[in-house]
């Protein structure tokens, strides 16, 4: 396992304030040979109501063959089909050859109907995985979807609310997969993040099986569980992701949880800090440590200084311009993704202004960077798409696209290696 740090600027302001970003990049280590790895304890939840039939449900069928397929004689794995009725296709066992092939044959049988029972549907995928769970046990949900939950509990706050109790209480990770234009992205988005899962956008149904087997073979290439970043902070010194991460307080600092790393992952994360008053001529260290569940991010903890410096010097002062092009990228990313809800909700003009806001202020910096000016111009030559309405579909393909950034994760939502 390796990481780097590396930040915009050296020099601070000794009248405080000064805002500096620490890039740090993570590569997960490389999965030992696949013998001894941990069980995976699965739970297939798949949405058959009325809008799924057709290519969806046939896709659907054949992304679970190819998910058991995966499995392994010590893993174990259940199957949940739900519409307004909720079915447990195959209760939680053991993913021997005979009950593949038992699943595989009820799951021929699955077809659509109804309405959408989400909540149901999950829950049920839920207590599967719980009642077989061991204390150092991780269970996993995926959750396939293509509408609206609209029978049982359907508000999206407590659906979030819960896939999170399912987390800290039951160690119980959701994945979210929304299929075509009339899902909730951000319900999806939100039980997934809660639930230390990841959620997908798939708008072709012919992405079903790629997607849902990616997920799948992320999880069984885990090297690194609920994984974290740690500041140790001195006094005065304020410090956030611009990722879109959980963060938690500790003594001394923060941590900002990053989730479990696979096999070789690729991981950006990007950290504004904000510094006191201070001296001209002091400085002031950041400690960094990556952490995990159970030790594999093995690595010394870097220790990053600040200078305070006189006006005359921070003027004109060295920037480094991979960190800058790393910060603008994910203020892009949330720039975007606050537009969309102001276009959601009607305010056109306020969407437009906030992608040409940002765009002023990466061109405030940008000299002649050629990336971050072309940034920029992106942002400006988009701002008209946002003020005025948006389709369903535009409005989720723009929506994951912001998503994946801040997630630092590829466009399809796959990990980077």
């Amino acid at each position: 396992m390796s990481y780097a740090i590396r930040i915009d600027r050296h020099l601070i302001r000794p009248a405080g304030g000064s805002v500096r970003y620490a890039l740090v990049s993570i590569t997960a280590p490389e999965a030992p040979p696949k013998t001894g790895r941990e069980p995976l304890h699965l739970a297939l939840v798949l949405d058959r109501s009325g809008s799924m039939g057709g290519p969806k449900i046939v896709l659907a069928r054949e992304a679970v063959r190819q998910a058991l397929q995966a499995l392994e004689p010590t893993d174990r794995f259940s199957l949940v089909a739900y519409d307004d009725r909720i079915d447990v296709v195959v209760e939680s066992v053991k993913a021997s050859a005979e009950a593949r092939r038992s699943a595989l044959a009820k799951l021929a049988q699955i077809d659509s109907r109804g309405s959408t029972d989400l909540h149901g549907g999950w829950a049920a995928g839920c207590s599967q995985l719980a009642a077989h769970l061991g204390a150092a046990d991780v269970g996993r949900c995926l959750l396939l979807t293509d509408g609206l939950a609209n029978v049982g509990i359907d508000e999206p706050e407590q659906l979030v609310s819960l896939a999170g109790a399912a987390r800290r209480e039951g160690r119980i990770a959701t994945s979210t997969f929304g299929v075509g234009a009339d899902f909730d992205e951000r319900l999806l988005r939100g039980m997934a993040d809660a639930a230390g899962g990841r959620f997908y956008f798939i708008e072709q149904p012919a992405q079903i099986p790629d997607l849902l087997t990616s997920e799948l073979g992320e999880l069984l290439q885990v090297v690194a569980r609920d994984a974290s970043l740690i500041l140790q902070l001195p006094q005065g010194v304020e410090a956030s992701p611009l990722n879109a991460l959980e963060t938690a307080d500790i003594t001394g600092g923060i941590q900002v949880r990053l989730g479990d790393l696979v096999s070789g992952q690729q991981f950006d994360v990007v950290v504004a800090l904000k510094f006191p008053a201070g001296h001209a001529g002091d400085t002031i260290a950041v400690q960094f440590t990556l952490a995990d569940r159970d030790g594999a991010l093995s690595a010394p903890p870097q220790v990053i200084g600040w200078s305070y410096g006189a006006a005359s010097s921070l003027q004109g002062q060295p920037r480094d311009r991979i960190v800058d092009r790393a910060v603008a990228r994910l203020y892009t990313a949330r720039a975007r993704a606050e537009a969309l809800e102001l276009n959601r909700e009607g305010r056109f003009r306020e969407a437009r202004a906030r992608l040409e806001k940002t765009a002023r202020r990466i061109l405030g910096y940008a000299g002649d960077d050629e990336e971050l000016r072309q940034m920029a111009g992106e942002l400006r030559a988009e701002a008209a798409d946002y003020s005025r309405g948006m389709d369903e579909m535009a409005r989720k393909q723009r929506y994951f696209r912001s998503y994946s950034s801040q997630k630092d994760r590829l466009p399809d939502g796959k990990a980077r290696r």
